[in-house]
């Protein structure tokens, strides 16, 4: 029997439309995907750009204002990135055990080309930032799919610590932007991807842990992944991963190993993370303080995340996504739940340190978004099957409203209060009576703050002065022991003393009431420059 050919063309003719209008709709899709992903880049960028000109008197100001010093003596003294150098410690020099300073070290740059700003730490920061909101929304696809993407990626850019740790001069922005990075580029690779993406994801991973080390958490996932290939018999590929995951380790362990050597060769043998661990502390003492879950209880509910991400993070954990038909889309959308059970047993480590220093608990964020925004999703599409219902973007935007409202503005804004303004007027007020070469003792709001040092943009100590095994965030028990401390200070070239009268340390000790002996002390034998509501400044007079 022959065909006729009209009816083939005709055959032919409407394939040819069916294939075309599914090409169509796939670009779409895509477009549509394209621009939801743009636009919440752009509402990461309003917030973490607002008020990015903001000193560093926030509540991270401590260690924004260390970071800073770092990035200015990278530029004034030198380039070399293997010595980072403080200022609150004396002369110099101040090498210590840092992280591997890349925040800094671009902000030095943007200095050099620039000019100084104070804020330019915290746009690189923030740039930092937009690049997880990215790799996030990437990484959730390949295992939760687009729309999955969308919520977790907006859930990343309204969570308030997010936000915060984002647009702060802190190494952990870097750190979480470039390991999640590295984390897709590596799923990427490990679905059929070019054979460039390993040594891409394994530089990009590198300079992540070497940014902060709890980036090295994330690992998990490629061991993981690793260990799934190994299951299907593919050991060729697991071998070069094998491979690139030792050389990774081996440049973390060779760079913190220096680290330490330096931070223990050069005054005040400072190593910045060191303590707080659970083999310093001892394990029963971790027990006696139930690893510190009430403290990370408060950080989380008051000032990082609020009960609306709490709730959303809840849900999303307690009730996984629908397994996927794909076995190797399956085998990736437990990715967050590798990456949060490798967090958590850092976190069982490391408790005492990660709560002292909160902004460590970023490495939780990746996850943490991911299940908020499956949460989201849940409660969106409660008895339907779609986001796309009229009740499903009701509530979609009910959610949104729910979390800016009770999280997202009020626990921001209270994270940036500027609670170390003094500290910085302190430090100004020194600046303007600084000499070329002049050294400072400076005692900003909260006792051991470098802040004050930082803005007088001169070198000398916090006081009481500290590093290493030493206490600087309280005061001296008597003011004899302390007029000591001052007298050995004025011997190694001391030149301006400064005290903000609202400076407290952390047993609640106001330096003008329990230290009045050395006030008394510096009426005598210094000269006073300025005694105002808020500061007190003398010229330390030579012996």
């Amino acid at each position: 029997m022959t065909a006729d050919p009209e009816l083939n063309q005709a055959e032919g003719r409407q394939y040819r439309r069916q294939t075309a209008d599914r090409e169509m709709a796939a670009r779409s899709y895509l477009s549509l995907n394209t621009a939801i992903l743009l636009g919440i880049l752009f509402i990461a960028i309003v917030f973490r750009f607002h008020k990015i000109t903001l000193p560093l008197v926030d509540g991270f100001s401590w260690r924004e204002t260390s970071t800073a010093m770092m990035a200015d003596n990278f530029q004034q003294r030198s380039w070399n990135i293997l010595f980072p150098e403080v200022s609150w410690t004396g002369p110099g020099p101040s090498y210590q055990g840092r992280e591997f300073q890349i925040v800094s070290y671009l902000t030095s740059l943007l200095y050099q080309l620039f000019g100084w700003h104070d804020w330019f730490g915290r746009v690189v920061a923030a740039f930092f930032g937009l690049v997880t909101v990215f790799s996030l929304h990437r990484l959730t696809a390949l295992g939760w799919g687009e729309m999955h993407a969308h919520a977790a990626a907006l859930a990343y850019t309204l969570m308030p610590a997010a936000i915060m740790i984002d647009s702060s001069f802190l190494p952990d922005p870097a750190m979480l932007a470039l390991v999640t990075l590295g984390i897709w580029l590596f799923a990427k690779y490990w679905i059929g991807g070019s054979g460039w993406l390993l040594p891409l994801a394994t530089v990009s991973f590198s300079l992540g842990a070497l940014s902060k080390p709890p980036g090295i958490v994330a690992g998990a996932v490629v061991f993981y992944l690793m260990i799934g290939w190994i299951l299907e018999k593919k050991r060729k590929q697991a071998t070069w991963v094998f491979l690139s995951g030792l050389l990774s380790l081996a440049i973390i362990g060779a760079y913190f190993s220096w680290a330490i050597y330096l931070g223990r060769s050069y005054p005040p043998f400072h190593v910045a993370g060191s303590g707080g661990y659970i083999w310093d502390d001892g394990f029963w003492t971790y027990v006696k303080d139930r690893f510190y879950l009430k403290s990370a209880w408060s950080t989380s509910v008051l000032w990082f995340y609020g009960y609306p991400f709490m709730m959303l993070f809840v849900v999303g954990l307690w009730m996984p996504p629908r397994p996927a038909e794909d076995l190797k889309q399956r085998t990736l959308s437990a990715i967050p739940y590798v990456w949060l059970a490798a967090a958590m047993i850092l976190y069982l480590a490391a408790a005492g340190e990660i709560t002292s220093n909160v902004w460590n608990f970023h490495i939780f964020h990746v996850p943490v978004a991911m299940f908020c925004g499956h949460g989201a999703l849940l409660l969106a599409t409660f008895s339907s099957r779609t986001i796309l219902t009229p009740a499903a973007v009701l509530r979609s935007i009910c959610i949104v409203a729910v979390a800016l409202v009770w999280s997202t503005f009020p626990l921001v804004r209270a994270m940036k209060k500027p609670v170390a303004m003094k500290g910085m007027l302190l430090g100004e007020e020194l600046a303007r009576l600084a000499q070329p070469g002049d050294l400072v003792v400076a005692i900003a709001s909260e006792v051991g703050d470098p802040v004050a040092v930082y803005y007088s943009r001169a070198r000398g100590w916090v006081f009481p002065p500290g590093g290493g095994n030493v206490e600087w965030s309280k005061f001296v028990a008597d003011d004899a022991t302390a007029i000591a401390q001052l007298e050995e200070l004025r011997a190694q070239g001391a030149d301006l003393f400064g005290v903000a009268k609202n400076a407290t340390d952390k047993e609640n000790r106001q330096f003008v009431e329990h230290h009045d002996g050395v006030i008394d002390y510096l009426n005598k034998t210094a000269t006073k420059l300025v005694d105002s509501d808020d500061l007190l400044v003398y010229r330390i007079t030579r012996p």
